[in-house]
């Protein structure tokens, strides 16, 4: 099997991989989950699911890029997250601002701010939470 690595110099030139869509979803689900086999996994989703062996084949993808480890119960594999989810947001939203608002916070927050349209009161709190996470 070849596999394909997308990754990205984060602000602090580590690097980064990149996830695919499908490996997201299942990362997510992990995240959610704590723990679980690929079964687990696979009720998570919505109709129509995923095939087990495809989720299994993601499963061991996530592995190799060292998203994921695993412990043996005989032939049943208990899979869980090695990287946190807050780890991966962090990178992947430095990577984000890094890549595409040229390192610039305050370009992106404007940003979204036009795209979404926000009210006077969206703003509000958007400052409050950000004054709230600078004093803790």
């Amino acid at each position: 099997m070849t596999i394909f690595l997308v990754v990205c110099l984060c602000k602090n030139n580590s690097l980064m991989i990149q996830l695919t869509k499908a490996e997201e979803q299942i990362m997510q689900i992990l995240w959610s989950l704590g723990e679980g086999i690929v079964q687990d996994v696979r009720q998570a989703f919505s109709d129509p699911k995923p095939s087990r062996n495809t989720i299994s084949t993601v499963i061991r993808i996530l592995e190799q890029k060292g998203f994921v480890e695993h412990k043996a119960y005989g032939r049943t594999y208990l899979y869980f997250p090695k990287i946190a989810k807050e780890e991966y947001t962090k990178r992947q939203m430095s990577s984000m601002i890094h890549n595409y608002f040229n390192g610039s916070f305050a370009s992106m927050a404007s940003f979204f701010v036009k795209e979404n349209d926000l009210s006077m009161s969206e703003l509000d709190e958007l400052l409050n939470q950000i004054k709230k996470n600078v004093e803790h």
